[in-house]
């Protein structure tokens, strides 16, 4: 589903334990949803910025869940954006893939009864992913940003943006070791979603 386009909606200084950035709200898009930009620097009319579009994981983002490396991303990215003269965070509420969390919790479920993570999606009635870049795109553009260097390790993530019109310039990977509540789904992401992780493949077919 296409997103319609966001807003500024309003900003102010945050400073926080991976540095000094300004958060900045946009207005809800087409379902309702309020979507943050966290900005390290001046990034107006600057190329070559590097961006982080982080879905929102209320398990593991603060929660602090083993089942997803989403949590360790996301403190990886502020960690190295809170070093940089500039960058950007886009925090996005896609929970779960963009099925919300209710039904993410369902999927949880399938997934301990032995379904993989898209399988657990599919039995659900729902796509491998059903998140949208648009609103991404629209807050990079009302952000000022000129082109990006994309850290992420999802080949969809960076389609998408180049779709709504964005230029990436260059991936910067940003892969987090398995633990053993996590290397099952991680596996996945590589074998069936095609994911940039580098697992071994003898490793990958183990952990399925």
């Amino acid at each position: 589903m296409s997103e319609a386009p966001v807003s500024l909606a309003g900003q102010a200084r945050l400073p926080s334990r991976f540095g000094e950035f300004r958060a900045v709200a946009f207005t809800p898009d087409a379902r309702g949803r309020e979507h943050l930009a966290l900005v390290r620097g001046d990034v107006a009319g600057r190329d070559d910025v590097p961006v982080r579009v982080h879905s929102e994981c209320l398990t593991g983002d603060v929660l602090g869940s083993l089942r997803c490396d989403c949590r360790d991303q996301l403190i990886a990215s502020l960690e190295r954006l809170g070093r940089m003269e500039r960058g950007v965070l886009l925090y996005l509420r896609q929970e779960g893939r963009g099925i919300g969390l209710a039904n993410k919790i369902r999927a949880y479920a399938l997934q301990d009864a032995g379904h993989d993570t898209i399988d657990a999606n599919h039995l659900l009635g729902f796509g491998d992913d059903e998140r949208d870049y648009a609103a991404a795109a629209a807050m990079l553009r009302q952000l000022g940003v000129a082109s990006v260097r994309l850290l992420t390790n999802n080949p969809a993530k960076l389609a998408g943006l180049r779709a709504h019109g964005i230029a990436v310039t260059e991936r910067v990977p940003l892969v987090m070791e398995p633990n053993p509540h996590n290397a099952g789904y991680l596996a996945t992401k590589q074998r069936r979603a095609g994911h940039w992780l580098g697992l071994p493949g003898e490793v990958a077919t183990a952990m399925r």
